[in-house]
């Protein structure tokens, strides 16, 4: 007699269809949420700008909806090879500009995403010059109001932005984040908020310290790569073209262009992580505050590492995949895109 219920192997195909189907279910859930969550209200232009040192290729971030000529960041990169979306993390930033009525263009740096040349082999002037071709290409585009076109810089970023404020009158106002001021101190203090953040004992702390100066004293003579190499005790010492890099720009010091800055009385954000182990945060605010004056507005974040990203995400590399992959808005602390919109509407 034929059972009424199902056999076993027929029960067992079941639950496995079922649990397919639930698999199934959930990856379209999961892919339509990264749809969702990396879905911006812009319209991005692939642009390549000439410039002196060869071809840049980047983004024109425009608001979506825009009607007529809209406002224009300029953005000026941090350390590192960054390329025109840094992996996408700009793309929230952008956002919230163009909430503001401003167009965001941003430039794979040299030999990064398919721009000419090599980072690295660049001065920090260099690097003013780069941004000046940015503002001189967005000057003859139909879409861009030449009266407000203003500067985002990060981290080193800030030691280029009072270079191109001062000499470029076109620029109308500044977003600096996590900028320092003097290149030494700055590596100093990044030095020791690292050995306190890992607990070092005090024989680390001496060898640490003793090492860096050994660094300055080379970097201060000029000292040639073979002999940087042979003196460091660095278990991941610089390659050749970091070396360069860092001999050229260690002198760099932001204090005499920001006291120019000060004069030409442009309104500056000035945005700091309260957590910040790169920059020394209060050095920071009160060079700013001496040297600007009342254009300065300044916006502090607690909870917020150097690049204002969450600590928690920051310093969680599986926390900030997800999140980055999911919620790429909610990488930064609360407020900080707020921040740059809100001061954006402000202005004329």
């Amino acid at each position: 007699m034929a059972s009424a219920s199902p056999s076993p192997r027929r029960r067992r195909r079941r639950r496995g269809v079922g649990g397919l189907a639930a698999l199934l279910a959930l990856v379209l859930i999961g892919g339509l949420a990264v749809v969702a969550g990396n879905s911006y209200a812009l319209r991005e232009e692939r642009v390549t700008i000439s410039t002196a040192a060869g071809a840049l290729r980047g983004v024109l971030a425009l608001p979506r909806d825009a009607e007529g000529p809209v406002g224009l960041v300029v953005f000026v990169h941090g350390d590192g090879p960054v390329e025109a979306t840094s992996e996408g993390f700009y793309r929230p930033i952008w956002e919230a500009l163009a909430e503001a009525g401003y167009a965001s263009l941003s430039m794979s740096k040299p030999g990064v995403g398919g721009s000419q040349g090599n980072w690295l082999e660049q001065s920090l002037h260099d690097r003013a010059v780069e941004a000046g071709a940015m503002i001189d290409w967005a000057l003859d585009r139909p879409e861009i109001d030449p009266r407000r076109i203003g500067l985002w810089g990060a981290s080193q970023g800030g030691w280029v932005l009072p270079e191109v404020a001062v000499d470029r009158p076109e620029v109308s106002f500044v977003i600096a984040v996590s900028p320092a001021v003097n290149w030494l101190d700055q590596g100093r203090y990044n030095l020791l908020a690292e050995l306190d953040a890992t607990g070092a004992g005090e024989a680390e702390r001496r060898a640490a310290i003793a090492e860096s100066d050994a660094v300055r004293a080379l970097l201060n003579r000029g000292a040639p790569y073979e002999e940087y190499l042979e003196a460091s005790a660095d278990d991941e010492p610089m390659d050749r073209d970091r070396w360069g890099f860092v001999l050229r720009n260690h002198t760099a010091d932001a204090t005499a262009a920001l006291g120019e800055l000060g004069r030409r009385d442009i309104p500056v954000l000035l945005v700091l992580g309260e957590d910040d182990r790169n920059v020394d945060v209060g050095d920071t605010k009160r060079a700013y505050e001496r040297l600007l004056g009342a254009r300065l507005t300044t916006a502090r974040f607690p909870g917020a590492a150097h690049t204002l990203a969450r600590s928690g995400v920051e310093e969680s590399e599986l926390w900030g995949v997800l999140v980055g992959t999911f919620a790429p808005r909610q990488v930064f602390v609360p407020g900080y895109l707020d921040a740059q919109r809100d001061f954006l509407a402000g202005l004329p």
